[in-house]
């Protein structure tokens, strides 16, 4: 992917201005997108669930991921989802599968239980142990995200997709070591990266510049959340190591109860963050929906993305 960011006269990144301008809804061609869901925990979320991924349907995404909840607590739930992906729609669904807590014969199963049903696609994760615990690998398991790319792709030839953070994993011991392990990921066999969530697109340009002086040559996609409840979102982005710029803070500040304007606030700031980056040559895009369908259909549109015929 290429970007011209705007730079002063030294080359530094300048601050507080637009990075590119706009580009007309005209000559803009619509990009590739992608969709999370997470596995609902009651019936009345399941509901939720299929009514998001029936209307996310009609804009044809690339596929669609099914997360897991700490510790691998969702796992079989998340399979449950897998699966009934691929019987009941025409979505190409993509599996989250993670190291922690289990061993590699155990991971290994799960991967092949995937692959017999269809499932040809995992996001390959580390994974958080539940609670505060710190990390520890299984004894008897994959020790971190590049060694299960490693074994998945003993076990089948998976597309693999992992993650990357363009603010540096909360736990990396430096900026070089989080880079340093994207790469060893995509070596052992990924095909693409997704970042965790981000706000401010300089961050996320000024990472992908520094993915591509490491040697790393494959996508990485950003990772979008449009953000319609300010509280949680910043709650959730504390625990891993996200910023939220002080705009954000302001723009949703006194809304707590007026839920319709804090979905044209959403609406309107993720708009012009996807068609800014759009404008620096960005034309793939992965939507964590919260299975939440309407303001991710939107923004698609806004994008260029049309439903199908």
């Amino acid at each position: 992917m290429t970007h011209t960011p705007t730079r002063d006269a030294l080359g530094r990144w300048v601050a507080g201005e637009r990075i590119m301008p706009l580009p007309s809804y005209a000559s803009a061609s619509a990009p590739a997108i992608s969709f999370e869901f997470f596995p609902p925990k009651t019936p009345a979320l399941e509901a939720q669930l299929w009514a998001c991924a029936e209307r996310l349907a009609t804009l044809r995404p690339s596929f669609v991921s099914v997360t897991y909840g700490a510790g691998g607590s969702t796992q079989e739930r998340t399979h449950a989802t897998v699966l009934r992906l691929v019987r009941e729609t025409t979505l190409v669904p993509a599996a989250h599968l993670t190291c922690v807590g289990a061993s590699r014969d155990e991971v290994d199963e799960v991967a092949r239980r995937y692959w017999d049903a269809g499932v040809k696609h995992i996001v390959a994760l580390r994974g958080d142990p539940p609670g505060r615990e710190p990390y520890a690998p299984h004894p008897d398991g994959y020790a971190f995200a590049a060694d299960l790319v490693a074994g998945l792709k003993r076990v089948a030839d998976f597309e693999i997709t992992v993650a990357a953070y363009p603010e540096v994993h909360p736990q990396a011991a430096t900026p070089e070591a989080d880079l340093d392990n994207l790469k060893r990921k995509l070596d052992e066999g990924a095909t693409r990266a997704i970042t965790q969530v981000f706000f401010d697109n300089a961050v996320f340009l000024r990472f992908l510049d520094k993915a591509v002086a490491a040697g790393i040559t494959a996508p990485i996609v950003p990772g979008i959340m449009p953000v319609s409840n300010f509280a949680q979102a910043a709650k959730f982005c504390a625990g891993c190591g996200t910023s939220v710029p002080g705009w954000m803070a302001d723009l949703f500040e006194g809304l707590d109860d007026d839920v319709e304007t804090r979905r044209m606030v959403a609406a309107a700031t993720t708009a012009e963050q996807v068609r800014i980056l759009q404008a620096n040559g960005i034309d793939e895009f992965h939507f964590y929906t919260l299975n939440r369908p309407d303001l991710v259909y939107a923004i698609a549109r806004i994008l260029g993305v049309k439903p199908a015929a």
